[in-house]
């Protein structure tokens, strides 16, 4: 009762007893009228809504309905059955076997480079759409903006196998055996000195030290154009007046982009720094396969093709456990960096 009267009412001194709060009156309302308003929202929109129902039925399958197979991380198949109910219970002996079991060698090399690799990446790669939406924002020219953009977006809607078949043919020559022909890059690379001669007639593409400038710089060519436009939708939402007004000022291209353009950008490069900090160890297999030899196992190997490997193998109890490990490490970044990010910039997810 003492609860109730602390929340929904307020002692007025010239009446002398407790009423009803007026913003808790407004409140209670709103609260009372928000599903009314939401019903009355679908019921005038039905069609935008109906619309949803396959893109939610998609995700529901490709994403929810997967999480069952996480069980399996705690069962162990000893009876042959293809049924997750079916196997035993294993409780974390599976964790246990893969981090400081037989196998933990295994995953740690595989943990080390999956965080390498995305730290690399996040390193040189996240600052380059951001360039690329300036540099985008000072071509005055409405065809020469869109014909430079469409050549950087094109590596997105090209096959990872073309674009990994072109690297390699770039890097190791025209065929994809040791000791074929050094390819156009190579050489480059070699008459620059930066590799040794062998290395050129063996191919970059076989040595271990080089795997991971190879993928960084794939992953920066074939995804900074795409990821530039939502930057780039942040810098020509800005007021012509703001740089009318700083122009006024005094200020030059280097002191609008300082204190006019970065602003406007900030918010949204937060947000989508959060987002690729929770993606920090959730690197695809799909381009590290395709670019990985027998002799870069040691700097190529990530978790998603460590567990690859071990399904294949019919690990499949194992091989959940360094996916599930990744995706909870990869939440609680997300959280960590929202509550970070919402203390010093007051910009997060939620």
């Amino acid at each position: 009762m003492e609860k109730f009267i602390d929340e929904h009412l307020k002692y007025d001194e010239t009446a002398g007893r407790y009423v009803m709060d007026p913003e808790q009156q407004v409140r209670d309302q709103v609260e009372k009228d928000y599903w009314k308003i939401v019903l009355r929202n679908i019921i005038r929109d039905w069609r935008l809504y109906l619309m949803l129902v396959p893109m939610m039925f998609i995700f529901f399958c490709w994403r929810y309905m997967p999480m069952y197979e996480l069980l399996v991380s705690f069962k162990v198949n000893l009876t042959g059955t293809a049924k997750v109910a079916e196997m035993d219970f294993a409780g974390f002996n599976n964790f246990i076997e893969v981090m400081f079991g037989s196998r933990r060698f295994q995953f740690w090399q595989a943990f080390r480079n999956t965080f390498v690799l995305s730290a690399y990446g996040l390193l040189f790669g996240f600052p380059v759409p951001i360039i690329l939406a300036l540099f985008f924002n000072e071509i005055k020219s409405n065809a020469y903006r869109s014909i430079l953009q469409v050549f950087t977006y094109l590596p997105r809607f090209i096959s990872t196998v073309i674009i990994t078949t072109l690297v390699w043919m770039l890097l190791s020559g025209k065929g994809l055996m040791p000791g074929s022909t050094p390819g156009v890059i190579s050489k480059l690379l070699l008459n620059m000195g930066l590799i040794t001669k062998s290395v050129a007639e063996k191919g970059v593409m076989y040595h271990a030290q080089y795997f991971r400038a190879v993928y960084i710089i794939q992953g920066i060519w074939e995804g900074a154009g795409y990821g530039s436009i939502v930057y780039f939708a942040a810098v020509i939402a800005i007021s012509p007046t703001n740089y009318e007004a700083a122009q006024i000022d005094g200020a030059g291209k280097m002191q609008q982009l300082r204190y006019v353009v970065l602003p406007a950008m900030l918010s949204t490069i937060v947000i989508m720094l959060i987002v690729r900090i929770g993606a920090l160890l959730s690197i695809g297999y799909e381009t590290v396969l395709l670019l990985r030899h027998n002799s870069t196992y040691v700097t190529a190997q990530v978790i998603s093709t460590l567990a690859y490997d071990w399904r294949g193998s019919a690990n499949v109890n194992l091989a959940t456990v360094p996916e599930l490990i990744n995706n909870l490490t990869s939440m609680l970044l997300v959280i960590g960096a929202n509550m970070i990010s919402r203390k010093v910039s007051e910009t997060s997810l939620y």
